[in-house]
């Protein structure tokens, strides 16, 4: 069974609260109090060992010293997990049956994902158009991830109860003003974005290129930022970007403000209004005795699952309870004796076992008439997992890598830091450049392209330019 939010809310007093990013870990002890929620001890720490890669359990031994050390006794956690880890699929329902959505959206995620479905947990959330079209996001993160996450937990004497994105939590799909919302929340060394619109949500991505890490110094990439938030709403069906009118920035005080006044001013040019809202103001969280300024976005995870709120999307794998195993046998035992003792003559007990017998011989007849075709489809569908990334849309990226690689100088004057293939053909790139002419030579190899065609200069400022052309195979369209 998964866990019950309602149990939760109706019986626990207090809840850890962690958020996880890169190594950085940040934990906030929420408890009840009269009136409502109050925030306990909190934490930040730079962990030494990285989650994904080292020993769980010393990973687990680490985080427990470290809770130690803040003085936290409570076992029952919620953790906001990094987006980085998520995978993203946007897709449009069909006019089919309720009960046949979910075997579509299978199918779909089987097609987009790198994975296997029995690979991945996903988590759905769908909305409506204004015009009347379903839609559902698919949300995958894969079960290594979440295996090893409850591994170092249950190392570190902490008992999970929810996994979910921190983005969703503190902008639920659902709540109140969340129509037309792009939530941006400020991390150390990422900035994830999602948008909510038509009661679901509608866009979700993490963008680690908005934040510059200069030794110990984080600067904010206003215009790639800005630049990011264009393409997203750019690829989104119209009806949803259409709704767009805010931006809504959470975080750490000193990681929210500085970026919400960043990109103010852009954000205005584009018809946006930029809000910049602290964490315990957070919509559905309930009333706060006291809560610091500055507190942690894990104090939502905390606070939303003790009010036994959902945040739209859960990763924590179901578990199955002692109790319900015990029952579950005992059971079994019963209905098996209970049929026993109904038909106990030793004739019909033979002619039972005798057809068993015959039906057993019959099937395994037919397994062995259809095993080589079975063998056969088995290696088909491991060559097609195995080379499922070699696809000829991928054939087609490599081939606009490689033209670009080559038009690039060898001699690193001009370099590319991003490059975005849409729509197959269209593409985008951005990067830096010692000066123009170095650039301008560049380009003009790019132009000379048989493949190349309708290029266009975005942006050539100091030493950034952006730029955009068409790609077409042979020369034709």
């Amino acid at each position: 069974m998964t866990f019950n939010l309602d149990l939760l809310k109706r019986r626990a007093s207090s809840l850890l609260g962690l958020t996880l990013e890169g190594r950085r870990l940040e934990g906030v002890l929420m408890r009840r109090a009269a009136g409502g929620l109050e925030a306990g001890q909190s934490f930040e720490v730079s962990l030494s060992l990285d989650p994904l890669t080292n020993d769980p359990t010393l990973v687990g031994q680490e985080i427990r010293n470290r809770l130690d050390e803040a003085g936290v006794r409570e076992n029952r956690c919620v953790v906001g997990i990094p987006l980085n880890w998520a995978m993203t699929l946007q897709t449009k329902l069909l006019e089919i049956p309720e009960q046949d959505i979910a075997s579509f959206l299978g199918i779909q995620a089987e097609k987009a994902f790198p994975y296997g479905p029995e690979d991945l947990s996903i988590s759905i959330a769908r909305s409506s158009s204004p015009n009347g079209e379903r839609y559902a996001t698919s949300v995958a993160i894969p079960k290594t991830h979440l295996a090893r996450l409850e591994e170092i937990l249950v190392a570190a004497r902490l008992r999970p109860v929810g996994f979910s994105l921190l983005v969703a939590a503190l902008q639920p799909p659902a709540g109140d003003g969340s129509e037309g919302v792009l939530a941006l929340v400020a991390g150390e060394s990422s900035v994830d974005l999602q948008v909510t619109s038509g009661g679901g949500v509608v866009a979700l991505r993490a963008l680690p290129d908005a934040i510059e890490m200069d030794g110990a110094n984080r600067n904010i990439d206003a215009d790639a930022l800005l630049r990011e938030i264009r393409l997203t709403l750019g690829q989104l069906p119209r009806e949803f970007s259409e709704t767009v009118k805010t931006i809504r920035v959470f975080g750490r005080q000193e990681w929210r403000q500085p970026l919400a006044d960043a990109i103010a001013p852009g954000a205005k040019r584009l018809g946006l209004l930029v809000e910049a809202r602290p964490v315990h103001q957070a919509d559905g969280i309930g009333t706060l005795v006291s809560a610091a300024e500055n507190v942690s976005p894990a104090l939502v995870m905390a606070a939303r699952s003790l009010n036994g709120e959902v945040s739209g999307f859960e990763f924590l794998p179901p578990k199955v309870s002692k109790w319900g195993e015990l029952t579950s046998r005992f059971s079994s035992r019963r209905v098996l004796w209970s049929s026993a003792a109904g038909g106990a003559a030793a004739v019909l007990v033979v002619g039972a076992l005798l057809a068993q017998y015959v039906q057993l011989s019959v099937l395994q007849s037919r397994w062995n008439a259809i095993a080589p075709k079975a063998t056969e489809l088995e290696g088909i569908q491991d060559n097609i997992r195995k080379f499922r990334t070699w696809s000829p849309e991928a054939r087609h990226s490599l081939a606009v890598l490689r033209k670009l690689t080559e038009m690039f100088p060898e001699d690193g004057v001009v370099t590319a830091k991003s490059i975005e293939i849409r729509d197959v053909s269209d593409v985008s790139c951005s990067g830096s450049a010692q000066d123009n002419q170095a650039y301008l030579k560049m380009s003009d190899r790019l132009k000379a392209a048989n493949q190349v065609t309708d290029m266009q200069l975005q942006q050539l400022a100091g030493k950034r330019f952006s730029f955009n052309f068409r790609w077409t195979e042979g020369g034709q369209p």
